[in-house]
């Protein structure tokens, strides 16, 4: 499964209202696969949230460090690819992100996301944290 923003906070703190589901549903999957600018999100969505900065940045350096997070940088050619993916949907709010999830999601066969972003399941994706 791809790990979003969104999912990565209910998995990272205890008082989001699907954390215990996020725990579940990231220690159950085979694949964990994510992508720097999901990290580049986090840090400030957590920042928004006021968690501490130290927890936050040694949970960030640990999924890093983390054997079973496949971790993909982006390079220009996937940065290019989802700029394009966002120029094919004018009728979607998609951030730049998403279209790199979303891209990358294609390209590894995921079908399933640890998000609670509707804009996955716009684009034909399982969106494993629902309200």
């Amino acid at each position: 499964m791809l790990l979003d923003t969104s999912g990565l906070l209910c998995y990272y703190h205890a008082g989001e209202p699907q954390h215990a589901d996020a725990v579940a549903l990231f220690h159950a999957a085979s694949t964990r696969l994510t992508h720097n600018y999901v990290l580049a999100e986090f840090i400030p969505l957590c920042q928004v949230r006021r968690l501490n900065r130290a927890r936050v940045l040694a949970f960030a350096i640990d999924l890093l460090d983390n054997p079973h997070v496949e971790i993909i940088w982006v390079d220009e050619a996937l940065h290019r690819s989802a700029l394009s993916l966002l120029q094919r949907r004018p009728d979607k709010t998609y951030s730049l992100c998403d279209a790199v999830s979303f891209v990358l999601m294609r390209q590894r066969g995921l079908t399933e996301a640890l998000t609670t972003d509707r804009h996955f399941e716009q684009e034909g994706f399982v969106r494993l944290l629902k309200p």
